[in-house]
């Protein structure tokens, strides 16, 4: 219960600009975690796949524990952390739907897709976030609240990613407006098994 209390003490006014820039900082670092994971499947795919599942099963236990107001170290002081005001009172689904996108990615998809559907959750999603919230000015219409500039910087991080994985300009390319504009869409934690999930399906046709 402590867990609950702490974010609906802290969420229940208003957050101060710094506030939300801490909270975005621990969310998308827990994001950007994840860009090692086409690393570790490079040289053990089930370690990878083993190593998602157990981290996902272990938060998603640790935060039924802490809905029911028992408090586990770590995982719920984390939790209580990166909750957005949207979190409050209700099971944070992020983590959750973090590893099921990164584990659909080494499922369903050879490499270079897996990789760069990977990349794409880790780097276009978390930096398109972190960066929108410091330096988003011109908000995008249909996107909940997204900026021009948090979307730039994921085509740009997806853009990277790809051609440094596959070195083909214009398929990356390709990939990263795709990803870029799934990254918009306002479907909030879903966005973190669609995004992988398409850009991996489109990654896949196009090299």
């Amino acid at each position: 219960m402590e867990g609950n209390l702490r974010i609906e003490k802290r969420l229940g006014g208003t957050i101060a600009f710094g506030e939300e820039i801490r909270i975005e900082l621990v969310r998308k670092s827990i994001h950007l975690l994840i860009g090692i994971v086409p690393g570790i499947a490079a040289v053990n795919l089930n370690v990878a796949l083993g190593l998602l599942a157990a981290g996902t099963l272990t938060y998603a236990l640790s935060e039924s524990l802490r809905m029911s107001g028992v408090e586990v170290p770590l995982v719920s002081r984390v939790t209580a952390l990166a909750a957005r005001r949207r979190d409050s009172g209700k099971y944070v689904m992020g983590p959750v739907t973090l590893g099921l996108g990164a584990m659909l990615s080494l499922l369903l998809y050879p490499n270079p897709a897996a990789s760069i559907a990977i990349y794409a959750l880790a780097f276009g999603d978390g930096l398109s976030s972190l960066i929108g919230k410091l330096f988003g000015t011109v908000r995008l219409p249909f996107t909940g609240g997204k900026s021009l500039e948090g979307s730039l910087t994921c085509m740009l991080a997806v853009f990277v990613a790809a051609f440094a994985v596959s070195g083909e300009a214009l398929q990356s390319l390709a990939i990263a407006v795709f990803a870029t504009i799934v990254e918009a869409m306002p479907l909030k934690d879903l966005d973190n098994i669609a995004l992988p999930v398409l850009t991996g399906a489109l990654a896949t046709l196009l090299l």
